[in-house]
C-alpha cells in the first residue's frame, strides 16, 4: 500500500508564495498520478493540479499561471509551487496518489495541511 506524507503549509500574505511537498512511500511503483486537491470550510473538494510520471500536468482554470506541480521520481515526491497567493487560495489542501495494479485500483489520500492567505 502507499503512504503520503505532506508538508509545507501555513499561513502567508497576499501575493506570497509557498510550496507544498508530498513524499510517497509503500509500494510507490504502482503510482500512476499524483495530485493536488484543495477543501475550503464549507466547499466541496476540488482538484487543483495533477501530473503524471512523465511530467505531463494539467490545472483548474483558476490557478493557471500562478501554480505549478511538479514531480521528483527518484524521490517519488510531488511538490506544488504556489506563487501570487490570493485570499480565495485559502483552503486545506490534500495529495492524492492513483495506483493500480493487475488486480485491484485505489486512491490514497494525504492527512491534509492548511494554506492560509491572509494580510
Amino acid at each position: 500500500q502507499v503512504q503520503l506524507v505532506e508538508s509545507g503549509g501555513g499561513l502567508v500574505q497576499p501575493g506570497g508564495s509557498l510550496r507544498l511537498s508530498c513524499a510517497a512511500s509503500g509500494s510507490t511503483s504502482t503510482i500512476y498520478v499524483m495530485a493536488w486537491y484543495r477543501q475550503a470550510p464549507g466547499k466541496q473538494r476540488e482538484p487543483v493540479a495533477a501530473i503524471n510520471r512523465g511530467g505531463e500536468a494539467t490545472y483548474v482554470d483558476s490557478v493557471k499561471g500562478r501554480f505549478t506541480i511538479s514531480i521528483d521520481n527518484a524521490k517519488n515526491t510531488v511538490y506544488l509551487q504556489m506563487n501570487s497567493l490570493k485570499p480565495e487560495d485559502t483552503a486545506d489542501y490534500y495529495c492524492n496518489s492513483k495506483t493500480a495494479s493487475v488486480s485491484r485500483y485505489a486512491e490514497v489520500w494525504g492527512q491534509g495541511t492548511l494554506v492560509t492567505v491572509s494580510s
